[in-house]
């Protein structure tokens, strides 16, 4: 059995029709948690209590950790810390494999130039020291062999059901839909890699099911002809056919935006990734794999025609 732990989220559900290539037996947790696929087992669970971790966990041969907590650095530092501990305690109890989908906070500063495995653990942010605390805790039970576990990293994504979670869906689909200007954080002129999420899914379910990919950490694949924010707008407003023309956010504009949009005040820790080139690598992942990534075009036109079918429903 293969577990998805957090299966209600954008990546749990892309991973769970990843899956289905290899496997059948694919247990779906989360607190109402719904099919993917007919032959999934729903698991209704609340996470934050270790017992039901556990009783979640046990009888699976792998368990994907794609838990997304509400953006609040008060959230990741109350709920972060006591989930992964627990997690790895059930997982080495069961023994059962630990694939975490995990995000790049962990890697601040000038280090997110160039993102590569070997990037060092640097956070310099709030929510980047919880990240780094949750890889740690991971990579310390690698090391002392009681724990067989992944650590797949993925950058900012975006993807035909994660409209709420998105920046870019938020700071320029939404916009564009509403007949606004697209918006962009601190430097639009600068590179940001970002994922699609149907590939992070399918790169996810083929680290959980390589044998020999664990026990390290791996960047997910993603389109590595890397745009500009600027480039990012442009593709949006050509399949949109709406204007180019984007305003770009200042630190103070964010923390004005802030007092009326309360997840905006939890970005300017987070400006490190705007002010400055985002480039993630995943050399490692093309290098050792078959797999074609979905354009950065392409992705733009999937995830704008699933959004606006779902809007129309």
């Amino acid at each position: 059995m293969q577990t998805i732990l957090g299966s209600g989220g954008a990546i749990g559900t892309e991973l769970a029709k990843a899956l289905k290539q290899y496997t059948s037996d694919i247990r779906l947790v989360s607190r109402n948690p719904k099919k993917v696929n007919d032959t999934d087992t729903l698991f209704p669970a609340d996470l934050s209590d270790k017992s039901q971790v556990s009783k979640a966990i046990e009888g699976s041969e792998i368990c994907y950790l794609t838990l997304g907590y509400e953006y609040k650095t008060k959230v990741w530092q109350e709920k972060w810390p006591a989930l992964i501990k627990n997690v790895v305690e059930a997982c080495i109890q069961h023994k059962t494999k630990l694939v975490f989908f995990d995000n790049v906070y962990a890697i601040g500063g000038d280090n997110v130039k160039h993102i590569t495995e070997l990037s060092p653990i640097s956070p310099t942010s709030k929510k980047g020291k919880v990240r780094a605390f949750v890889d740690q805790h991971i990579l310390e039970n690698i090391e002392t062999g009681k724990l067989n576990a992944i650590i797949a990293r993925s950058p900012d994504f975006f993807g035909p059901s994660n409209k709420e979670t998105s920046l870019v869906l938020n700071l320029v689909y939404d916009n564009f839909a509403k007949g606004k200007k697209a918006q962009w954080f601190c430097n639009a002129d600068v590179i940001h890699t970002m994922g699609y999420t149907p590939d992070l899914a399918k790169g996810t379910a083929i680290l959980g099911n390589t044998a020999d990919a664990y026990n390290q950490v791996w960047n997910l694949p993603v389109d590595m002809n890397v745009l500009t924010g600027r480039e990012w707008v442009k593709l949006f407003a050509t399949e949109m056919n709406a204007s180019d023309k984007v305003t770009v956010l200042p630190m103070w504009g964010l923390k004005l935006l802030g007092v009326f949009i309360p997840i905006m005040r939890e970005m300017p820790e987070m400006m490190y990734q705007f002010d400055r080139p985002y480039n993630f690598d995943c050399t490692k992942f093309m290098n050792r794999f078959e797999f074609k990534t979905t354009s950065n075009l392409d992705a733009v036109k999937f995830a704008i025609e699933a959004l606006q079918k779902n809007a129309g429903k």
